[in-house]
């Protein structure tokens, strides 16, 4: 791994779609290019500095676990390998190489599938106000990040860059993709889950909620984006888990723990990172490689 640091990517004849809060995405024709920087957001902020090696790592783990849930789900992966991109992506081989993904063109749906384990983040947040999470109640007497008798699925929008996803119902989300493709998606989503958290328990990681995106492809539903990534997940050590209180962690709950402790408003511009705080991310995220992957 290197210390050198990929914030945006600027591949000049090939066709830019956009960029999304880490991920820069071309247009080849058949298929997409995925360019994972390493970039980091916080409160849906990007951060003015980078995080080494972060696109790397989200790129090979995305990888491992698309291998491991491929018999649940199709997903849009097709290749990481910078050879078997077309011809055009060549010149950029030093820039791809460990950070991008040739993957099918889904049409993306406009929710975010969220499958949570365990009473975290805005979810601790609520059920304190009144023992709700997204609507759903919730028994009596659970404390901060206490394992759910079941994994529950709370859905939210999908919101632009720049702007907050807000939670929804599982009736709110029928309104909008309709009965039967909800039910499809939380039901897979829901057993995406339960596998990765067997699989990754085994190594020593509890991973406490995730967040999935899916799209269609060929009329019928398709895993993309990322999947069960430091950035899209809560990972927790295993060997130091205890209800009560929050939990060290494999991801940016670190990130946003240091700037809760600013005096910033989580609006832009964000705060310059220290190198310790950049480096401290940098491990993090590697760690979970190490445990996963590697």
């Amino acid at each position: 791994m290197t210390k050198e640091v990929t914030v945006e990517t600027d591949l000049k004849g090939l066709k830019l779609l956009g960029r999304g809060k880490v991920r820069d995405i071309y247009d080849l024709g058949e298929h997409l290019l995925i360019v994972a920087t390493d970039r980091i957001s916080a409160f849906d902020v990007i951060m003015q500095n980078g995080i080494p090696d972060k696109g790397r790592t989200l790129t090979q783990i995305s990888e491992y676990w698309f291998e491991v849930m491929k018999d649940i789900v199709p997903n849009h992966l097709v290749s990481v390998n910078v050879r078997d991109f077309p011809q055009e992506c060549g010149q950029y081989k030093d820039i791809l190489v460990g950070r991008s993904m040739l993957v099918k063109k889904a049409k993306p749906l406009p929710v975010e599938c969220v499958v949570r384990g365990y009473l975290a983040g805005s979810a601790w947040e609520e059920y304190k106000q009144g023992g709700t999470v997204c609507g759903m109640q919730l028994p009596h007497g659970l404390l901060e990040s206490s394992k759910l008798d079941e994994p529950i699925f709370t859905p939210s929008t999908k919101a632009e860059k720049g702007h907050h996803d807000e939670n929804i119902t599982i009736q709110e989300m029928k309104e909008i993709i309709g009965d039967k493709l909800a039910d499809e998606v939380t039901g897979i989503s829901l057993e995406i889950y339960k596998k990765g958290c067997m699989v990754a328990e085994e190594k020593g990681i509890i991973i406490a909620d995730t967040k999935f995106e899916f799209g269609i492809y060929n009329d019928g539903l398709m895993l993309i984006d990322e999947l069960l990534t430091p950035d899209s997940s809560r990972f927790w050590p295993k060997d130091e888990y205890e209800p009560g209180r929050a939990q060290k962690s494999f991801d940016k709950q670190f990130l946003r723990d240091y700037l809760l402790s600013l005096n910033w408003d989580k609006t832009p511009p964000p705060p310059e990172l220290p190198e310790d705080i950049i480096e401290k991310t940098r491990e993090k995220y590697l760690e979970a490689l190490k445990r996963l992957v590697v």
